[in-house]
């Protein structure tokens, strides 16, 4: 199995374990016990801010190696590029907004 498939698959696990608890409904006696949607929320605005940071740091480095093979393309490499970088930070701005509306 490829590393790929791997990682895919422990999210895809990670999901179902943490799906149930989220959903759970509260008792008066539950109160005093750790609030799991609150966890689940942190972790995936850590999950997403980490593909974030992932994906940020591959489009740098194919913008500047595409700019260091054709220096004639800066500019619609660079435009290309802020705007793909902005649809990357746009999804850990979607993730702190449903963090903080929860």
């Amino acid at each position: 199995m490829t590393r790929k498939a791997v990682w895919f698959l422990s999210a895809v696990v990670i999901t179902l374990v943490l799906a149930p608890v989220t959903f759970a409904q509260t008792t008066e006696t539950a109160a005093k016990a750790v609030d799991w949607i609150d966890f689940a929320a942190a972790l995936a605005l850590g999950v997403a801010a980490a593909g974030c940071g992932l994906g940020q740091g591959k489009a740098t480095a194919a913008a500047c190696e595409s700019t260091a093979r054709n220096p004639g393309a800066a500019g619609p490499i660079r435009n290309a590029f802020i705007i793909g970088v902005a649809l990357i930070e746009s999804l850990v701005l979607y993730a702190l907004l449903i963090v903080l509306i929860k």
